[in-house]
């Protein structure tokens, strides 16, 4: 459809529903989940394992077909960590598995369908053992992991760097770089001097945020009523 037929109350309804499943269902299954989260069909969400934290703030979003996964299943019990800190953004179809450490820090966005792993799954002569070697990730401050980019084990993502769509990352990459490819190398620097605007400058006042998001919202969906909407989802014009 060209644009959203709900009436007003009908979308309010929906996001306080997704806000009681997150709590109900997804914050118990979590070591932690900080304030001021906002998960899009939660429902879509897979979490395997224990250890697993989320930071304030945080957005993740989902389809139907792209459900995000977070994975920690560990050969050694005290093994296997996923750490997301604040003001992250999370997009549909994103795979994070962890059999030893995986710390994404604050600011970070990760685009649909990118996959962090911290282990091989299996091993390159042993095709049974179903861990293989495993090598801590770390994805530092304000990285942004491209669509369908895939960082394995072992690797550091500095500070503010960009990984392109569809990269492989299999080294380490330096801060305030743009790395490509596969193997992803560095493309371009980027000034470490410019100014750069973070997710948590969005957040900055949360309150104000919200009451803008919902300004919109109701002017979006003005004038949309029960009978419309209903319509719309029976049958479709071209101007829907």
């Amino acid at each position: 459809m060209r644009r959203d037929h709900r009436p007003y109350y009908i979308k309010k309804f929906h996001l306080k529903l997704q806000h009681w499943y997150a709590r109900l269902r997804i914050k118990p299954r979590l070591d932690a989940l900080g304030e001021g989260y906002l998960m899009v069909h939660p429902w879509n969400i897979d979490i395997f394992g224990p250890r697993i934290s989320i930071g304030k703030h945080v957005n993740i979003l989902t389809t139907s077909d792209n459900r995000v996964r977070f994975t920690v299943w560990p050969e050694e019990e005290t093994k296997g960590r996923i750490t997301i800190g604040d003001f992250c953004l999370i997009c549909p179809g994103v795979r994070i598995s962890s059999a030893d450490e995986i710390i994404v820090e604050d600011n970070c966005m990760l685009a649909g369908n990118s996959f962090i792993t911290d282990a091989d799954w299996h091993g390159v002569y042993n095709r049974v053992t179903t861990i293989g070697p495993t090598e801590k990730i770390h994805i530092c401050e304000n990285v942004w992991i491209g669509d369908r980019a895939t960082v394995c084990k072992g690797v550091t993502v500095g500070k503010n760097s960009i990984i392109g769509a569809g990269a492989v990352v299999t080294r380490s990459v330096p801060e305030n770089v743009i790395a490509a490819g596969n193997p992803a190398t560095v493309v371009r620097q980027l000034d470490p001097d410019h100014p750069m605007v973070k997710r948590a400058d969005w957040f900055a006042d949360p309150a104000k945020l919200a009451a803008e998001i919902d300004a919109i919202d109701q002017k979006n969906l003005c004038g949309n009523s029960m009978a419309h909407w209903v319509r719309t989802l029976m049958y479709r014009t071209k101007k829907d």
